[in-house]
């Protein structure tokens, strides 16, 4: 090999490492609540409370399940779209080979509805079954 041909060998794969260790997406998924406070459960395990966040890896549907005492359960099947820079085949280029970080963001809110204030408490609902039962007994 001549020396031109070993330096040029040696600035290549110089540049490759260096492209190799720079490219990277970083994806965030952030859970609000309004009320805050309401238990998570994503893609049925329990991870926290809101608001809450967490770094994922893939793109897709996800289950959200939020509960919090006096409010309804609420559970959605939210989507979470690949952004242009993640589809087949650009993804290799921006995962690999961009010299800067990209950070890809959710945020996702939402708004819990308040439990009916008569069913709320479990012994009134235990008292009303009783006294439909004892009406129903008497009746006949």
């Amino acid at each position: 090999m001549t020396p031109s041909r070993v330096v040029l060998t040696r600035l290549l794969t110089a540049a490759l490492l260096l492209c190799a260790g720079t490219g990277c997406v970083s994806r965030r998924l952030v859970i609000r609540s309004n009320p805050p406070g309401a238990l998570v459960e994503l893609d049925g395990r329990q991870v926290g409370q809101t608001p809450f966040s967490t770094d994922f890896t893939y793109y897709g549907t996800r289950e959200v399940k939020l509960s919090m005492p006096g409010y309804e359960t609420l559970t959605v099947q939210q989507p979470v779209r690949a952004p242009w820079y993640q589809i087949f085949p650009l993804e290799f280029v921006s995962d690999n080979l961009l010299p800067f970080r990209v950070t890809d963001r959710r945020d996702f809110t939402y708004q819990l509805q308040p439990r009916h204030p008569a069913l709320d408490d479990q012994d009134q609902l235990l008292q009303r079954a009783r006294g439909f039962r004892s009406q129903s007994q008497v009746g006949r």
